[in-house]
């Protein structure tokens, strides 16, 4: 019974080695091979025409491309489009703008700070060049490459730091790859590499990740994160985007709170946003609705109408993706990836909301424990 405890003991050590391992060898590349090309849109694109190209494509951000020369990219970068042959720069990417931006935008106007929304003006504001808000967001304040021959664990540790999405040269002309992003690069194309597509690498590899995947909770590998901010059910459109912005954050739950001040439906309480859906033309009509509607009607855009009937998809999109602490990581990879969400909201089991585990906390602690079981 000894010896054959000891062989399982080794036979486990083994597999983990191996899992390590077989993530080391993986590169950035090897997560790029079906990836389609750059979406991206020209510095005069008004944030109209930037806001549905967001939409036709189903992102949540595209680059920002120049003429090169005339321009300082964002955080510095000099991140340009060259001839392959020549090597002549034909294009600057100058920053990141997110749909989130351009509704922060719409927000942000002075005059909407008091009473119902007026749309009179927006055909107007929306015409404004999209080059015009960069670097008003977290996000819009750097723009990202990762070398293609960076290992999967460093792209990894850059992905859990915050960085949600990093642009891949086709053919880096950087010949030494540092473990981090980098701020210059010249490529005849690109494409963009993010959270998900890490993710859905992570899940396709299940069996090399077994142990980690399988055998761990969230809450013992420390992925949860309580510190939890929330809009109510009453908190208009308008309100949430102005609280997403002042924030800095990308989503909040919408919580059914009685007992809050009139005052409280316009701010962040301590305890969604579902923009990819929304062209400019709706967005007149849903900024004066309360969040939680919004949520509801953008259930029937025509961009997430299926085969299914009209009620299956409305209950789909409503559906609220939790977990328990409990929960493996490896159910938590298939519930964001199965529904393409960046959080899994962690409920107690009377269904009452205890924190949060995001796509940068599953990465982190995946990492984390590859990289304690080598």
């Amino acid at each position: 019974m000894q010896n054959q405890m000891k062989y399982e003991h080794s036979n486990t050590s083994q597999t983990q080695s191996n899992e390590s391992m077989n993530l080391k060898e993986k590169q950035v590349k090897d997560l790029m091979v079906n990836k389609k090309r750059l979406v991206e849109v020209p510095y005069t694109a008004s944030l109209a025409q930037t806001m549905n190209t967001l939409v036709a494509n189903k992102v949540v951000a595209v680059p920002v491309a120049a003429p090169p020369g005339q321009w300082i990219g964002a955080g510095g970068s000099m991140i340009v489009e060259s001839d392959k042959q020549t090597g002549v720069a034909r294009k600057h990417y100058i920053g990141m703008v997110t749909m989130l931006d351009i509704v922060a935008h719409i927000a942000g106007e002075d005059h909407l700070s008091g009473g119902d929304y007026v749309t009179e003006d927006l055909d107007q504001r929306m015409s404004v060049p999209v080059s015009s808000i960069i670097g008003h967001s977290f996000e819009g304040l750097s723009l990202w490459t990762l070398n293609p021959n960076t290992s999967l664990l460093d792209c990894m540790e850059v992905l859990s730091k915050g960085v949600h999405r990093a642009m891949i040269p086709t053919d880096s002309q950087i010949e030494n790859v540092s473990a981090g992003v980098e701020l210059v690069e010249s490529s005849s194309s690109y494409q963009m590499l993010t959270q998900m597509d890490v993710l859905r690498f992570l899940k396709e590899h299940d069996s090399e990740l077994h142990s980690t995947l399988h055998s761990h909770s969230v809450q013992d590998l420390g992925a949860i994160n309580e510190r939890i901010y929330a809009i109510t059910d009453r908190t208009k459109l308008i309100d949430a985007i102005k609280c997403l912005k002042a924030a800095m954050l990308n989503a909040l739950p919408i919580v059914r709170a009685s007992d809050v001040g009139d005052d409280d439906h316009k701010q962040l309480i301590n305890a969604t946003t579902d923009l990819r859906g929304c062209y400019i033309n709706t967005l007149k009509s849903w900024l004066g609705i309360s969040a939680l509607a919004f949520t509801e009607q953008i259930a029937t855009s025509p961009l997430y109408t299926t085969s299914e009937t009209h009620n299956d998809i409305s209950r789909s999109r409503r559906e609220l993706i939790t977990c328990y602490a409990e929960s493996t990581l490896s159910e938590i990879i298939d519930k964001a990836v199965a529904k393409h969400v960046h959080r899994i909201w962690v409920v107690d089991q009377e269904g009452l909301l205890v924190g949060v585990v995001s796509l940068t906390d599953v990465i982190r602690v995946i990492r984390q424990s590859v990289l304690s079981d080598a």
